[in-house]
């Protein structure tokens, strides 16, 4: 019988009180409502529930630049008023709001990926949670497609002071751009996603888009094409999964699961049911390597919630009733009131010569990276104290900025209860989403985006 695992979940509840305004689509109320339901389930009592420590400035400019994280500790609604410059510097306003509290949800994000990482570097788990992380779009000096702080990055920083070798698995419906391009340059990460590629944000993630310098060849795109389902998915995502675990064998697995990819979301514009989506962190835990799963898109928030619980749940390895028992956000999911996201009867425009096409030029592309490469470990601190840096391999930090500084957040801000429903109404879906069309097109990367080209003939 197969040991059972040690899960730890991280939740903070005071992350739903956070509201990026009244039309937009990211609405982080929807974590408050995948806890609800994962506590009437009863998994919580099933793992190890932590309220994370909330990440520091100094914490965050192990990536961030200073500049940046200054700015975004200070900034606020009326100040955007006032600065309007220096804004357009670091924020997108139309995308990427400077909303009340701004910097406390992003550290609450940041917290509980950084900790999770410190988790599973000291072996005190085999699996954690943070369904609050998973913001895959934030730049080093600069907020993208609704993400500030870049917890992603900022976890796996920590994960490789103790592993060799690291895994970042992408499956939300955008390209995972801002992580990737962190990586960009070493053979330490490598970085996979599965993501709608054309005239979609952020316009990133070509087949061919490999990786440079060390790193040429530790880049993963499978750029898909609309209305994929759960076959079609499972017959790339598998296939792909085991050359890269093959050839790499990373030492831990970071995994962001968007659930913008699920059928109905109202940014995405894949085709996957609930038990499709789950059906790819299931086959990433037989792997029996450490899995830091995380959150990330995700629009729909009832089928948000849903499926961050369930998942849960597989993680866990218990099955769950389909009726959904009672819970404080029960109404949200009727009239079905099921736990379930049926996949569409939407067209599925991925052929399978596509698919097999794609799934050959991975591995061409694996076969040319050194099988499960020997990579040095630098000593570090068995800690990384919060106030002090640690060194780290140039080659992987070489986009960290030289100095830091110890100038903490101002005081926090009181952030009223919110609670956004206003766009999960089907009549106010068009309001809420315009002026989102940056972010279901074409936006802008630090990396020119290439022509919206089929990567490979049909």
């Amino acid at each position: 019988m197969p040991l059972k695992k040690r899960i730890t979940y991280y939740y903070d509840e005071e992350v739903g009180n956070y509201n990026y305004g009244y039309n937009h689509p990211m609405k982080p109320f929807r974590m408050r409502m995948a806890h609800s339901l994962v506590a009437a389930y009863g998994l919580d009592k099933k793992m190890n529930v932590i309220r994370p420590t909330r990440a520091s400035s100094l914490q965050m400019t192990r990536f961030h630049s200073d500049d940046y994280v200054d700015f975004l500790s200070r900034i606020t609604p009326e100040l955007v008023e006032q600065e309007p410059e220096r804004t357009s510097v670091y924020l997108t306003v139309e995308d990427c709001p400077a909303f009340d509290g701004v910097f406390e949800f992003s550290s609450i994000s940041a917290g509980g990926s950084i900790a999770g990482a410190k988790r599973i570097n000291h072996g005190d788990s085999d699996i954690v949670i943070n369904w609050a992380g998973g913001l895959h779009h934030a730049k080093k000096g600069a907020a993208s497609g609704f993400c500030y702080i870049n917890d992603i990055v900022l976890a796996i920083l920590e994960l490789l002071r103790y592993h060799q070798r690291v895994m970042y698995l992408d499956i939300d419906v955008h390209h995972g751009d801002g992580v990737e391009e962190a990586f960009y340059t070493t053979d330490r990460v490598m970085s996979v996603s599965f993501h709608k590629y054309g005239d979609f944000f952020p316009g990133t993630g070509h087949l061919e888009d490999v990786g440079v310098a060390k790193g040429k060849g530790y880049a993963v795109n499978v750029p898909l094409r609309d209305g994929i389902d759960d076959e079609s998915y499972r017959s790339i995502f598998q296939p792909v999964m085991r050359m890269v675990m093959e050839r790499f064998r990373p030492g831990a697995i970071v995994m962001q699961c968007g659930t913008d990819s699920l059928s109905g979301d109202r940014i995405g514009c894949f085709n996957l049911s609930m038990k499709g989506h789950a059906a790819c962190v299931e086959f990433m835990k037989s792997f029996n390597v450490p899995l830091f799963c995380l959150g990330g898109g995700g629009y729909t928030i009832r089928n948000v919630a849903r499926t961050w619980a369930y998942e849960t749940s597989v993680l866990l390895g218990e099955e769950l009733d389909p009726v959904l028992p009672y819970n404080d956000y029960y109404d949200f999911y009727g009239p079905e009131f099921r736990l379930e996201v049926p996949a569409s009867n939407m067209e599925n425009t991925n052929s399978r010569e596509y698919l097999e096409k794609i799934i050959a030029c991975i591995g061409d592309q694996l076969r040319d990276i050194p099988h499960a490469p020997s990579v040095l470990m630098q000593e570090v601190p068995r800690d990384w104290p919060d106030d002090s840096d640690a060194e780290v391999d140039d080659d992987v930090m070489d986009r960290l900025p030289e100095t830091k500084v110890t100038r903490r957040q101002r005081d926090a801000r009181v952030v009223p209860l919110v609670e956004p429903y206003e766009s999960e109404s089907e009549d106010d879906e068009p309001a809420a989403e315009q002026g989102f069309a940056a972010y279901r097109h074409t936006g802008t990367a630090t990396r020119p985006a290439r022509a919206p080209q089929q990567p490979v003939a049909k």
